[in-house]
């Protein structure tokens, strides 16, 4: 999962060092993370939750978050050289050196064992071991390995952003279900169309940073392409949840308008390029998938 924040208008000079930390931990990305773990959690509890599950959901998002924001974190201090080149990121306190390494370091070590002890006392190891693996992938696997190797990064990176909903399903079930399963396919297949379309507006930004993106090796008009192709195959995929009768006909509406909206945006970007598109693209994907969630949830209350 990879919204991006914009381009704060107040400098990191300006900045209380508290602040400093919390961008590290990359927010708005964190809030969507945490709220796709949060309807795993709403979707694997039948009807209204009593007030000991609403409990545990509040716990199990606090330590989601944590673990969450310390990945992220990790992530800024390995890419503190690649973000300072590019424009979108150079504004991140690890990139502008107004946070050292032992700083980063100690704040991502310190979040990720505080959610992790969260997790494993107050909701149950296999949330604690997943929560971790997925730390593991997308902060050492994804970003250390995957990301400067392959142009199909993002790709396989994806699966550690498309663990929210198993996360949360995990928390209030304490076992892996084939409907939280479908939630990460969604997410899973959601990844690269969002990601690419970011890629082709900022791809001078990730020339300059010698990352192997899409767009870099293989060209503006073939990653147009695949964002095309991407979208009809999430379309399939967001049609699972109806047709495994996770949810109904309010979901079913809310997904075909969704992916018809996301596949006309991914067509005009396919047809004729223009960053301006690209941009119109990138945006909707981060509604498509808020939107999407939102309508498993009311379909789960209303149905």
């Amino acid at each position: 999962m990879s919204a991006q924040p914009a381009t704060p208008t107040v400098t990191l000079s300006a900045m209380p060092v508290w602040r400093q930390y919390y961008v590290l931990t990359k927010p708005r990305v964190v809030q969507l993370i945490v709220f796709c773990a949060l309807i795993g959690m709403v979707l694997a509890v039948p009807g209204l939750p009593s007030g000991a599950a609403l409990r545990r959901m509040l716990i199990a998002c606090a330590g989601i978050w944590l673990v969450a924001g310390a990945a992220a974190a990790f992530n800024c201090l390995i890419e503190k050289t690649i973000d300072a080149k590019m424009r979108r990121t150079a504004w991140r306190p690890t990139a502008r050196g107004q946070l050292s390494d032992t700083q980063a370091l100690a704040f991502s070590a310190l979040l990720c064992a505080l959610g992790s002890a969260i997790l494993y006392v107050w909701v149950n190891p296999l949330t604690m071991w997943l929560t971790f693996a997925t730390f593991v992938g997308y902060a050492v696997i994804y970003t250390v390995i995957l990301k400067p190797l392959t142009p199909q990064n993002i790709v396989i990176g994806g699966a550690s952003g498309a663990m929210p909903p198993l996360l949360g399903w995990t928390a209030m079930t304490n076992h892996v279900a084939p409907e939280a399963l479908i939630l990460v396919l969604i997410i899973f297949l959601w990844t690269p169309p969002h990601f690419w379309a970011l890629a082709l507006y900022r791809v001078e930004d990730y020339r300059k940073s010698g990352l192997p993106m899409l767009p870099v090796t293989h060209g503006n008009e073939f990653t147009r392409l695949q964002i095309l192709l991407y979208t009809f195959i999430l379309l399939a995929a967001c049609l699972l949840p109806f047709i495994y009768r996770l949810s109904g006909w309010i979901y079913l509406a809310a997904a075909l308008v969704l992916n018809a909206g996301f596949i006309w945006h991914a067509f005009k970007l396919w047809r004729s390029y223009s960053d301006a598109q690209a941009r119109k693209t990138f945006r909707f994907s981060l509604i498509h998938l808020s939107l999407l969630f939102a309508a498993l949830l009311l379909d789960h209350y209303l149905l």
